[in-house]
């Protein structure tokens, strides 16, 4: 079995969380939590981790 799988299969679930992010970003969807409007800042850190993860994972899985 190939041990970048898992490093593969986690790089793409952080590429699908930060295009979410990005998506809510760009059409102002409201996601409320508790009773409270979550801001859209937290979707700006939100995709820019999410992507920084992403890419860490598929240089990760080439290096191995």
């Amino acid at each position: 079995m190939n041990k970048n799988i898992p490093l593969i299969t986690a790089g793409f679930i952080f590429l699908l969380v930060a295009i979410a992010h990005i998506v809510r970003l760009y059409l102002h969807i409201e996601i409320i939590v508790s009773g409270h409007i979550l801001p859209l800042s937290v979707s700006i850190f939100g995709s820019i981790l999410s992507f920084i993860l992403s890419i860490w994972m598929f240089l990760s899985s080439r290096r191995g």
